[in-house]
């Protein structure tokens, strides 16, 4: 009691000089006490936010977690609480540091993150992304002491490891995506073995390029890589479309042959056949089979010849030159 009325009078004395400027009662001891221990109760209540989890701590020491709304919890230092983002996906730059989002981007390179040495002994600049979210909160919290910094050096790590076992051609051209997904497994195989809470969810290549002093090199033996394949893909077009057309050709000429073939030698068994059959009557009667061969041939001969037919009895008055030939046109013309 004495202690008390001690304060009690020390504190009296700060205001004596102005307890007739202020019209108060001061309060006592008590009474300070109970405000001070009902503030220090209310400090209990906190709010957790929808893409929030609160993680309740009793002296240091997990508890319990809370689901977003308004809770209450033991006051300071008895038990705190964290509430980690669950629903939000974190992004992580690797290879370079973006300055200010613009517009325009401005962005600044770090060779020490993004020089990488690949499987034939070229050296690569990589700048990637990486995305994750907290799947495991009591994990992501109690586990690993930095997180981020764990992430990022994993990061690096996988793609450094990745990188070193292909080629750069594949680095800069058709082996983007596979690098990936490699890297992506790799990074949450590590974490989970960390048990780090962390799912990742995507690892991006922002820009792959040569180191600066030799990129135009590697540029102009891209371009004559891709000529290369610009070429090959046109001879093939151009084979893919004349072969068939020769197959065709061919086959259409073989076609041909074969029938001309068949119809030669059924043309020859036919007159050889036909040969016979004349055999055959020329030996019954030849010399009526010999003037009817006679006839047909000159049936055939003649009408493809100009005849003139003059009577031997008037042949001695007809001059030997006449130019008959040109006698016949005149009376074809008459005739018209």
């Amino acid at each position: 009691m004495e202690d008390r009325n001690e304060i009690e009078s020390f504190i009296s004395n700060i205001f004596k000089n102005y307890k007739d400027k202020i019209n108060i009662r001061l309060p006592g001891i008590s009474f300070i006490i109970i405000i001070f221990v009902v503030l220090w109760l209310l400090s209990g209540i906190y709010t957790v936010a929808p893409d929030e989890i609160g993680v309740v701590k009793r002296f240091g020491k997990f508890e319990y977690t809370v689901n977003p709304g308004l809770h209450y919890h033991l006051p300071y230092p008895i038990e705190s609480v964290l509430k980690p983002k669950v629903a939000e996906i974190q992004k992580m730059e690797i290879g370079y540091r973006t300055i200010s989002i613009g517009p325009p981007a401005v962005y600044r390179d770090v060779n020490k993150e993004s020089l990488m040495l690949t499987g034939d002994e070229n050296i690569v600049s990589i700048q990637f992304i990486l995305q994750y979210k907290i799947k495991d909160p009591i994990a992501y919290l109690f586990n690993v002491k930095n997180v981020r910094k764990t992430v990022k050096d994993v990061a690096e790590a996988a793609m450094r490891e990745v990188v070193g076992k292909i080629n750069i051609d594949e680095v800069l051209t058709s082996g983007k995506f596979k690098v990936q997904q490699d890297v992506k497994y790799e990074v949450q195989h590590v974490l989970d073995s960390y048990k780090a809470g962390i799912a990742i969810k995507v690892v991006q290549l922002q820009d792959v390029h040569p180191p600066k002093p030799v990129i135009q090199a590697f540029r102009d033996v891209a371009s004559a890589k891709e000529d290369k394949v610009k070429i090959i893909n046109e001879s093939e077009g151009y084979r893919n479309d004349i072969l068939p057309k020769a197959k065709g050709d061919a086959q259409k000429m073989l076609n041909q042959a074969i029938a001309y073939k068949q119809s030669k030698i059924l043309q020859a068994q036919g007159d050889t056949s036909r040969f016979l059959q004349i055999l055959a009557q020329y030996e019954k009667a030849k010399d009526i089979t010999r003037t009817r061969m006679y006839l047909e041939t000159m049936e055939d001969v003649l009408p493809n010849v100009t005849k003139i037919v003059i009577d031997k009895n008037s042949s001695k008055n007809i001059t030997k030159v006449l130019p008959l030939k040109n006698f016949l046109q005149l009376n074809k013309q008459e005739e018209k």
